[in-house]
C-alpha cells in the first residue's frame, strides 16, 4: 500500500506540472490564432480570454495515461516484480476495454467541445454529440449495473447521468476557477470514497484527473489569464460521471447499502447548480437550455458577496458535501443517513439564504 502512495502522488504531481505547462503554451497559441471568448449579455469578463484551457486538461490527461501505459512493457522487462504484479493485474480482464471507452468517450467530448467554442453549435446538437459519448461507455462495459444488471434500464441509466453531469460541469463554468476548483475538489471527494477499497485503476485515473485540471486551475483563478471553455468543462463532468459509475461505493463489508449514493453527495454541488438552475427557468416559463445569470453562483453575487467571495463558498460547500460522501463507507445506516441528512441541510440553507436575500431586496429570479 505504501508503494501505491508513492504512485498516487507521484501521478499527480506529474499531471500537475505538464498541465501548468501546456495550458500557458495553449494560452499564447490561442492568443496568436485568435481564439478568444469575447464579452458578452451572458458573460461577466470585459475583455476577451484566450478560450483553449480545456485543450491542455485534455491532453495532459492523455499523455500521463498512454505514457503509463507505454512504460509498462519497460517495466515488465525490467523484473520489477511488484510493479508487474500490481500494475499489470489492475488492467486485467475486461479493463483494457473500458479504458478505451473512456479515451474515446473523452475525445468525442471535447472535440465537441473545441467545436462550441469556436462555431456556438445548438444545444440539440452537443446533447446528440453527449449521448454519443455515453453511448460509447455503455458499449464498452462502462455502465450503472448495480440493481439492474445488463439490461436496457441501466444502459439508459447510464446515459442519462453522464449526459446529465457533462452539462452541470457545462453550466457551473461561469466564474473564474469555479468548475476547475470544483472538479478538483470532487475528485479528490471521490478518491477518498473509493481509496479504502483499493482499486487502483480508479484511484490513478482520479490522480490525473486532479492534477490535469489543477495546473489548468493555476491561470484560471481570478482574475483569469485563460477559461477551459466547453470542451474543458464538458470534458471534466464527462470523466468525474465516468468515475462515479466505474468505483464501487457498496460491497458486502459496507455497513450500509445507502453508501451507494455517495457520488451524489461528492457531486453534490453541480446536481444542485443545474436542479436549481432548471427550476428556476421552468417556473419562469424560459426555456431550460438557454444560458442566462441565475446560477448558484450568481445569486451569490447577488446577495452582495464579490466573484471571489463566491467561488470561495461554493468551493467549501463542496468540500463539505465532499467529506460526507468519504465518510458513507465507514459509518452505518444511522450515520449514513445523517450524513444525508446534514448534506441536504446544507443546501436547505443556502436555499433560505438566497430567498430572504431576494425579499429584502425585493428582486424576481430573473
Amino acid at each position: 500500500m505504501r508503494n501505491w502512495y508513492l504512485i498516487y502522488v507521484y501521478v499527480l504531481s506529474a499531471s500537475f506540472v505538464i498541465s501548468l505547462v501546456l495550458t500557458g503554451v495553449m494560452r499564447r497559441l490561442a492568443l496568436r490564432w485568435g481564439m478568444l471568448d469575447h464579452p458578452g449579455e451572458r458573460k461577466i469578463h470585459t475583455e476577451p480570454v484566450p478560450v483553449m484551457g480545456g485543450v491542455a486538461i485534455c491532453a495532459t490527461f492523455y499523455v500521463v495515461i498512454v505514457g503509463g501505459l507505454l512504460l509498462l512493457k519497460p517495466v515488465r522487462e525490467l523484473g520489477f516484480s511488484w510493479l508487474e504484479a500490481n500494475v499489470l493485474a489492475f488492467l486485467g480482464k475486461g479493463v483494457r476495454w473500458k479504458l478505451l471507452g473512456i479515451g474515446a468517450g473523452g475525445l468525442v467530448i471535447c472535440a465537441l467541445g473545441v467545436v462550441d467554442d469556436l462555431k456556438m453549435l445548438s444545444p440539440e446538437k452537443k446533447l446528440v454529440g453527449q449521448i454519443a459519448a455515453a453511448g460509447i461507455l455503455v458499449l464498452t462495459g462502462v455502465r450503472l449495473d448495480l440493481f439492474f444488471p445488463n439490461t436496457w434500464f441501466s444502459v439508459a441509466v447510464t446515459i442519462l447521468w453522464v449526459v446529465m453531469m457533462t452539462n452541470s460541469m457545462n453550466f457551473l463554468d461561469n466564474m473564474d476557477g469555479l468548475c476547475g476548483g470544483i472538479s478538483v475538489i470532487a475528485a479528490l471527494s471521490l478518491f477518498l470514497c473509493v481509496f479504502p477499497r483499493e482499486e487502483y485503476f480508479v484511484c490513478l485515473l482520479l490522480m490525473v484527473f486532479a492534477g490535469s485540471v489543477g495546473g489548468f486551475l493555476y491561470h484560471n483563478l481570478e482574475p483569469a489569464r485563460i477559461f477551459m471553455g466547453d470542451a474543458g468543462a464538458m470534458f471534466c463532468g464527462y470523466i468525474l460521471s465516468t468515475v462515479a459509475v466505474l468505483g464501487t461505493f457498496y460491497t458486502a463489508q459496507t455497513p450500509s447499502r445507502i453508501s451507494v449514493i455517495a457520488p451524489l453527495l461528492a457531486l453534490g454541488v453541480p446536481i444542485f447548480d443545474i436542479l436549481s438552475v432548471v427550476y428556476i427557468r421552468w417556473r419562469s416559463g424560459d426555456s431550460i437550455m438557454k444560458g442566462d445569470k441565475r446560477h448558484f453562483s450568481h445569486r451569490l453575487v447577488q446577495l452582495g458577496m464579490t466573484r471571489r467571495q463566491a467561488v470561495e463558498f461554493i468551493f467549501l460547500v463542496a468540500a463539505v458535501t465532499g467529506l460526507g460522501a468519504a465518510q458513507m463507507s465507514h459509518v452505518g445506516t444511522m450515520g449514513t443517513v445523517i450524513v444525508i441528512a446534514q448534506t441536504i441541510g446544507v443546501f436547505c440553507l443556502i436555499v433560505l439564504l438566497m430567498n430572504a436575500g431576494k425579499k429584502s431586496r425585493g428582486t424576481p429570479d430573473k
